[in-house]
């Protein structure tokens, strides 16, 4: 009987088959050859399988739409890593929970300051349910039911908002966007009514469109409509802050400050508000108190969550946090400063413009929508963008979101493309060239 066999017998298992019972059959089917050896030689074969990976750096990505490649400084992921943060769970008690219950007041400190709002909670799961929390927040506020949102929103977002308000009775109408992919503040005007609970907008939006008319829309709602405001936390570093121009609720997604993209997540669910509505906020809030011996403390200061003792008036139904990954981006903006940010911010920028420019010059027309754009923006396809995005991966790149003509009003078949600090100009180059052999 040889290793494998007696491993087997002790796991009770016939055959290592087995292993995979609850995995589908065509997925590691012919596929998986593991033959007998040795620790190190599984070692030494495990690592040749896992060099025919391919990251970011041996294949350029432009691939954003919400999650993003950012460089991540060792300090941070060191800061992250730490025992005292990777493996503390929700700090229930504040008497040995101070570090934790302190970094996530920190962190709170620091979006709120980004945002540029009275109070932020300590994260979200991520964006999207914090868009879908924004819209249930307004109805506890207003107790109305419709939530506009503007007709280029993400299909994810849309999705998981329409779960979550599905219950509340409340419905989703979609404002049009005029010609530079900007709100079309004439056509929401005439949506707007007494029974809007919420507007919604974004700046950068979907497209990756600076939307200069944001500015404008609080002073259009009526009484008790709640503004919410979806951002890009990195260009708050350079671009006005929603609290300056009215926004009741701010949103976004936290990802982008010292979070791996790994997998598509976790994720960090930024949400910011007024104080007037803190009371109706979901999630939680750290605060700074004092204890019986005067020294500086941290408390969990409200808590209204289904498991606790006012579970019978929960504003949400999130049981565990994003603690960690709150960790990472407030060590990732302390690493930074806020000149550290505004230059970040301003290379993501410069970025995409320099792409726009080659692409241009390629005779792709970019971007499709002749506005300010932050860091990612659409290039006009003369094909199907899902079919010229599998063809770039042959030639070593893999491309940005395929859009195809008909899934939003007035856009063409585009490739939504993302730049960071990450890309060098080669890697621009390299894209461009690749577009041009594929189509």
């Amino acid at each position: 009987m040889n290793d494998l066999e007696e491993m087997l017998k002790a796991m009770g298992l016939r055959s290592w088959e087995e292993l995979y019972s609850d995995v589908p059959r065509e997925v590691w089917k012919d596929k998986i050859d593991i033959p007998s050896m040795t620790e190190i030689e599984l070692y030494r074969y495990a690592r040749a399988l896992a060099e025919k990976n391919r990251d970011f750096l041996t294949m350029p990505s432009f691939l954003g739409a919400g999650v993003y490649i950012h460089y991540i400084p060792p300090a941070v992921l060191e800061i992250a890593g730490r025992s005292e943060f990777y493996t503390s769970y929700t700090p229930y008690q504040a008497e040995i929970s101070q570090g934790m219950l302190q970094t996530l007041f920190e962190y709170q400190s620091v979006i709120a300051e980004l945002t540029g709002m009275d109070v932020a909670n300590s994260s979200m799961y991520d964006a999207s349910t914090a868009l879908a929390e924004a819209a249930r927040m307004a109805y506890r506020i207003n107790r109305r039911k419709e939530v506009l949102v503007p007709e280029n929103l993400y299909w994810e977002k849309e999705s998981v908002l329409k779960n979550y308000i599905a219950g509340l009775g409340m419905q989703i109408k979609k404002y049009p966007l005029n010609e530079k992919g900007m709100v079309d503040i004439e056509a929401l005007k005439t949506m707007v009514n007494e029974n809007t609970a919420m507007v919604y907008v974004e700046t950068p939006n979907f497209f990756g469109v600076i939307d200069e008319k944001v500015t404008k829309i609080k002073e259009l709602l009526p009484k008790k409509t709640i503004y919410v405001v979806g951002v890009n936390p990195l260009s708050l570093a350079i671009l006005k802050a929603p609290g300056e121009y009215g926004a009741d609720i701010v949103v976004g997604e936290g990802q982008i400050l010292g979070n791996p993209a790994s997998f598509g997540g976790p994720l960090l669910g930024i949400f910011a508000t007024r104080k007037e509505y803190v009371r109706k906020m979901p999630g939680r809030l750290i605060g700074e108190t004092v204890d019986a011996e005067g020294r500086r403390a941290f408390v969990m200061t409200l808590q209204t969550r289904e498991q606790h003792i006012r579970r019978g008036k929960a504003t949400s139904n999130i049981c565990s946090n994003e603690a960690l990954c709150a960790v990472l981006s407030v060590a990732y903006v302390a690493y930074y400063g806020a000149n550290g940010l505004k230059e970040l911010a301003k290379k993501n920028m410069d970025n995409a413009r320099m792409l726009m420019a080659k692409l241009r010059n390629a005779g792709f027309r970019a971007p499709v929508f002749d506005a300010p754009h932050f860091n990612e923006f659409l290039v006009e396809l003369p094909g199907n963008p899902h079919n010229i995005a599998k063809e770039l991966l042959k030639y070593g790149v893999h491309g940005g979101l395929p859009v195809n003509e008909g899934c939003y009003r007035n856009v063409p078949n585009s490739m939504l493309l993302a730049t960071t600090e990450m890309h060098r100009e080669e890697d621009m180059d390299k894209l461009v060239s690749a577009l041009r052999e594929v189509v």
